[in-house]
């Protein structure tokens, strides 16, 4: 998995109000919302979709790019949130994310073999 895919992945478990304003290839992604439900498309023919259950979230899309349909599972726990994916030629991943007063940290494995860290803050961004 691409690190631009995993971190736009790991960006879907922010709050919702934060997703709308996230630039999708160039421009900002097109999306609706009902009170569970949160549905995106962007500007080059990709789609994804955030359903909520009370603590867990189901994340669905098509990355258009790569031709890839995928789905991923996230499982929070106070400042603690697990996800498992798979994609469509696959790739699967697992990881967490955790949030430390503005600063979240994200760890995560692909079945490709990939592993990074990636840490983001409201004021320095991702590093």
């Amino acid at each position: 998995m691409k690190l631009l895919r995993a971190s736009a992945l790991l960006l879907l478990a922010l709050p919702t109000s934060l997703l709308a304003a996230l630039p999708q290839g160039g421009s900002l992604a097109l999306c609706t919302r009902s009170a569970t439900l949160l549905a995106c498309q962007d500007g080059k023919g990709g789609f994804y979709s955030v359903r909520s259950e009370g603590s867990v979230f189901y994340l669905r899309g098509y990355d258009f790019d790569s031709r890839r349909l995928w789905a991923q599972t996230n499982s929070r726990y106070g400042t603690l949130t697990f996800f498992t994916g798979l994609a469509s030629d696959g790739e699967a991943w697992v990881g967490y994310s955790r949030r430390i007063g503005w600063t979240t940290v994200n760890r995560v494995s692909s079945s490709s073999g990939q592993r990074f860290n990636l840490h983001c803050s409201l004021i320095a961004g991702c590093r």
